[in-house]
């Protein structure tokens, strides 16, 4: 097992990894920029090296400076986390050649996920569902040709893209050029890649995500899945596990497939094979995200793991602690991302001081935060501030749960959306599962006006309800 490890991140996750090294008897070197200096995850490790000044560019992107510091702090690995270089197949190629050890996959793994197109070829080699369309990166004038054969509307996707940067949906024909130029523009200046391909829209699917996890020995399993369709501009809002959409005959086909596309990837570590399905519960690849994600808890919570304690132990060579049989899914866990955003104002950026935190407790509570009084929330990278993840016995419970863990909340200093997650978890479309991608563009105003006439929702009534509205279409 290793000794000593460098966590190249910033924020919760990095809090999330040095709690996991430290519960492993393992030692953490903690990286951060001047304007991190008084962040928690500074303060937990074993030890803090400043990288640079704010930019991210300057910092956490800094390969150099974080091989510089590995090196001197004589550490054995490096864990990315997510963001920043968790999907940098060369940074994992360069931790190889100094000698060190990439808590993830290998550069090779990450080139043929990430690039979106290699990654449906491999799937459809595979025999794992993909959505109708390209099948290699594409001109203007070939996407337009795949556009009318699989007919409107489409989808134009970067293949090196994620976070919806360089993603266009396109109605109908005359609109084509404009988009994919748009899209390709955005690529290049996001990505440095411009390289783009076509694929048929699965109009406001449910995005259904399955979690992996493989070692050096070949062996892969999964923990089952994750419901993420309540999004904002294709970034996710709320995840919960497991879904009340897949019977047990989809998950565990959905399962194998999963695992079968890790297998095909000769993936190592943790990653999360993303699909989306409709209504009929036909499903279809679309990515890869070769990392820990963000919403890793509430799969946590519900198989009763530590994925990034695992993570370590098989990048360090040990086999996976658990086959598939030992695997199993109890209860309910919903994760609620709460942003340093306000939504009253077009989820406009409110980074700040924090003045005052209190965060809920209780059964079933979780959460994972960089906060603490009289810490600055500052601008420069993502606005996520904290994870509040509920639990029960069944869906209902963990909602209910959740309101209360949302109503305890206090964080005085900025605005999040803790707010608009409470809204949520009153409406009926939500409380009934009623829901899929296009819930908060169609019932944004709703949740909006709720908030601001201070509806007086009485959770009692809501939850008994047969009534529901939106989110389906």
């Amino acid at each position: 097992m290793f000794r000593r490890i460098l966590i190249a991140n910033r924020g919760e996750i990095a809090v999330r990894i040095i709690r996991a090294c430290t519960e492993m008897g393992i030692e953490s070197v903690a990286v951060y920029s001047t304007a991190d200096r008084d962040s928690l995850h500074v303060q937990l490790a074993t030890q803090a090296v400043c990288i640079g000044p704010a930019p991210a560019k300057d910092s956490y992107l800094n390969e150099n400076a974080i091989l510089q510091v590995a090196k001197s702090t004589r550490c054995e690995a490096i864990h990315p986390g997510y963001g920043f270089l968790s999907e940098n197949a060369d940074f994992a190629d360069r931790c190889a050649e100094e000698g060190l050890v990439f808590i993830g996959p290998s550069g090779d793994a990450i080139r043929k996920m990430g690039d979106k197109a290699q990654a449906r070829s491999i799937m459809q080699k595979n025999g794992v569902p993909v959505v109708p369309g390209s099948d290699g990166d594409v001109s203007l004038e070939e996407g337009e040709k795949i556009a009318e054969q699989i007919g409107y509307p489409v989808l134009i996707k970067a293949a090196a893209g994620g976070g919806g940067r360089g993603m266009r949906t396109v109605e109908k024909p005359e609109d084509f050029a404009k988009k994919f130029t748009e899209a390709q523009s955005e690529t290049v200046a996001n990505f440095g890649d411009d390289h783009m391909y076509v694929e048929k829209l699965i109009q406001n699917p449910h995005h259904i995500e399955f979690q992996v996890m493989a070692d050096t020995k070949g062996q892969v399993v999964h923990f089952g899945e994750r419901e993420c369709s309540i999004q904002r501009k294709h970034q996710k809002l709320i995840e919960e596990s497991p879904s009340h959409l897949l019977t047990p005959e989809v998950r565990e086909e959905m399962g194998a497939a999963a695992v079968r596309a890790a297998k095909a990837a000769q993936y190592v570590g943790a990653g999360t094979i993303e699909f989306v399905m409709d209504d009929d519960l036909h499903y279809y690849f679309i990515e890869m995200n070769t990392r820990i994600q963000v919403e890793h808890p509430v799969t946590e919570t519900v198989c009763g793991v530590d994925l990034v304690r695992e993570q370590i132990r098989v990048a360090a060579g040990l086999p996976l602690s658990y086959a598939q049989s030992d695997i199993h899914q109890h209860g309910w866990a919903i994760e609620c991302r709460i942003n340093a955003e306000d939504p009253m104002h077009g989820f406009r950026p409110s980074p700040g001081k924090t003045k005052f935190v209190h965060f809920p407790g209780g059964p079933g509570c979780r959460i994972d935060s960089l906060l603490y009084d009289g810490y600055t929330m500052n601008p420069f990278y993502d606005s996520l501030v904290a994870k509040i993840i509920a639990s029960g016995n069944s869906r209902l419970e963990a909602v209910q749960r959740m309101r209360r863990m949302l109503e305890e909340l206090v964080i005085d200093g900025f605005p999040t959306t803790a707010e608009l997650c409470y809204l949520i978890m009153h409406h009926p479309a939500f409380v009934h599962g009623n829901y899929n991608t296009g819930f908060m563009e169609k019932e944004y105003d709703t949740l909006m006006k709720w908030n601001r006439v201070g509806a007086g929702l009485d959770p009692i009534d809501i939850a008994d309800s047969t009534k529901t509205s939106g989110g389906q279409s």
